[in-house]
């Protein structure tokens, strides 16, 4: 059962992989001037609206689309039980957030930590990780179709990886998922990407020169 789940994950995922690389390939080709600016961030021609989606925030309430107006946000895909990429990733973003704290609470850039490994991350687990790098940070996950829908709809892929022991211990896995990070723009619309490596300072920077300029500053 599992090695024909996987099979179809797997071909799922490389289908998606060639779209993300055709989504990527557009990206370079058609984005918008940034200006001399904006350092790390590199905009979409236009903002794309993402369809309906519905996660679960780490204090259990629902996380659909309108909860991500009024703020620039930051969202990156990633796991607790990550090695390497994720404590890294939001560790650089912790940085980020400390150089905007500066910014009214009421329009400060937000950093969403969507877990992609409902099997171990409840909400609360991944809200608990994700608040252990910076207070702010928000978190959620969902069912592993919710998850690949809102995954797809911001270029992003993941997939369960099995290790060596996986058919005498169900837990021995790991998830490999996209590590660009997706801005969001106050409107919720996917406006942007950032590629690593990372840089707090130009993430900090740029996220606050675009919160600014939105408020006419």
């Amino acid at each position: 059962m599992f090695n024909r789940t996987f099979g179809y994950i797997l071909a799922v995922a490389l289908a998606a992989g060639l779209g993300l690389l055709a989504a990527r390939h557009l990206l370079d080709r058609d984005a918008a001037p940034a200006g001399p600016a904006l350092q790390t961030v590199t905009l979409l021609p236009q903002p794309r609206e993402l369809p309906p989606f519905n996660l679960r925030q780490s204090d259990g309430t629902p996380l659909l689309p309108g909860e991500l107006a009024g703020h620039w946000t930051l969202v990156f895909l990633g796991f607790t039980f990550c090695p390497d990429v994720c404590p890294t990733t939001l560790a650089e973003l912790a940085g980020a957030q400390k150089e905007w704290e500066s910014l009214p609470e009421s329009v400060r850039p937000r950093v969403l930590f969507v877990s992609v490994d409902p099997e171990r991350d409840t909400p609360a687990k991944a809200g608990e990780y994700a608040r252990a790098f910076h207070p702010d940070s928000l978190a959620a996950t969902a069912d592993v179709p919710a998850l690949e829908k809102f995954a797809t709809s911001l270029g992003f892929v993941f997939m369960k990886v099995p290790g060596k022991t996986f058919d005498e211990n169900p837990q021995d896995y790991s998830v490999d998922h996209s590590a660009n990070i997706a801005v969001l723009d106050s409107q919720g619309r996917l406006a942007g990407l950032i590629r690593p490596p990372f840089q707090p300072q130009a993430i900090a920077a740029d996220l606050s020169l675009l919160t600014t300029m939105e408020r006419g500053q």
